[in-house]
């Protein structure tokens, strides 16, 4: 399972909401919750996966993003039992320029690596088990009420969203 959040606040041009989402591996949503982007993601996770581990007995593991490490990787560890493992990003390249004075020091010393080697390639990169939550929210946003939030409650947006994924997987269903 994995659990991702998305801010609906500056990039999304609406009035501060945040979504979490709770995913199995295939990428279809179990839980949804929206809540004001006053709450921290470290109690998101908390109003996620209250309701949805009484549900879901067989959830035991969860892959999250960096916003949720801390208390609320914490909490979900020690108060649900779940192991959580948090997908981090690639840390940023280092220049070319400190590449080529390392392997220059590293060539003094009788060991010869070539510098392009230490630089990580640039561009888009798949991080495992993140991308299937990202990949669920572009399937929402294909819905043209999910591609911006003009619900006024929080309830009618998660809704929303789960009515989204019904029609998703009703249209598989149909193509099977």
């Amino acid at each position: 399972m994995a659990a991702k959040r998305e801010d609906t606040t500056a990039e999304k041009r609406c009035a501060g909401r945040k979504r979490h989402i709770l995913v199995d591996t295939e990428g279809l949503v179990l839980k949804v919750k929206v809540h004001s982007a006053k709450v921290p993601d470290q109690d998101g996770i908390r109003l996620l996966l209250e309701p949805a581990c009484e549900h879901l007995p067989r959830l035991s593991h969860l892959w999250v993003d960096a916003g949720y490490q801390g208390r609320g990787k914490e909490w979900a560890e020690n108060v649900l039992g779940l192991s959580v493992q948090v997908v981090h990003r690639t840390p940023k390249p280092i220049p070319e320029k400190v590449a080529r004075i390392w392997a220059e020091e590293w060539a003094k010393e009788g060991r010869k690596i070539e510098w392009q080697r230490l630089v990580p390639r640039r561009g888009f990169e798949v991080l495992p088990r993140r991308w299937v939550a990202e990949r669920t929210f572009a399937w929402l946003c294909h819905n043209r009420r999910m591609s911006k939030d003009y619900e006024r409650l929080c309830a009618t947006s998660e809704a929303f969203v789960y009515a989204a994924m019904v029609r998703l997987m009703v249209r598989r269903l149909a193509r099977a």
